[in-house]
């Protein structure tokens, strides 16, 4: 089993940065892809990016990869997600995932293994 735990966030103003950590443990050694992803009050978790083990492979859903930057060292066990220039609406409930398998995907079910989240509250 792997256990994930997500750190680094908080109450911060529009226009600062922030980065999140997400620390491994347990059977490490299984992972392969790990990813974000995020949810607002009241609307579904949204994938941001994902980010394959050697970490020569990334994807982002959507967002302005000129503000957000997925890495990870897995010397460390430790997924990461820089995010500059934040904006209200990046206000959310950011959660890091992982799966024992290559897919690249976007996609909740292919990621067997949660964090329980970390706060960032971007105000204006």
């Amino acid at each position: 089993q792997v256990h994930l735990v997500e750190s680094g966030g908080g109450l911060v103003q529009a226009g600062n940065s922030l980065r999140l950590s997400c620390a491994a443990s347990g059977r490490t050694s299984s992972l392969h892809d790990m990813a974000w992803f995020r949810q607002a009050p009241g609307t579904e978790r949204r994938p941001i990016a994902v980010i394959s083990y050697s970490g020569s492979d990334t994807l982002y859903a959507g967002v302005d990869k000129d503000r957000f930057t997925i890495s990870r060292d897995n010397a460390k066990s430790t997924l990461y997600l820089q995010i500059n220039n934040l904006k209200p609406e990046d206000t959310a409930r950011y959660f890091c995932a992982g799966s024992d398998y290559y897919s690249l995907s976007f996609q909740i079910n292919a990621y067997r293994f949660w964090g329980q989240g970390t706060q960032v509250t971007v105000s204006s």
